[in-house]
């Protein structure tokens, strides 16, 4: 199953590199896009559910990586307000345009 990394630039200029174990959040997560922060946390963690959901159908059991990285986002998530915005630096491997 292809991983990728994704990262975020939140609102004081920190950065954060993220884990999936699929290439899904490409489905939610653009590079390059501002979001809100409840509107990062709502994309972040529907893209990694279903990432973990990907690794249940094929090996048998939930990613443990994809609830670690879950978590992350929402604890760098809480130092922030709702409606401040956070961008998408960066996606590995990129999808090719096709």
């Amino acid at each position: 199953m292809p991983e990728m990394t994704f990262e975020v630039r939140w609102p004081d200029d920190s950065a954060q590199r993220c884990y999936s174990p699929s290439l899904v959040m490409h489905d939610y997560l653009r590079t390059g896009a501002n979001y809100t922060v409840a509107e990062f946390l709502d994309r972040s963690s529907r893209g990694l559910t279903e990432a973990s959901n990907r690794v249940r159908v094929k090996y048998g059991f939930d990613c443990t990586s994809a609830a670690d990285t879950k978590d992350r986002i929402r604890n760098a998530a809480k130092k922030f307000p709702l409606d401040a915005v956070i961008t998408i630096t960066a996606m590995h491997p990129e999808l090719e345009q096709s």
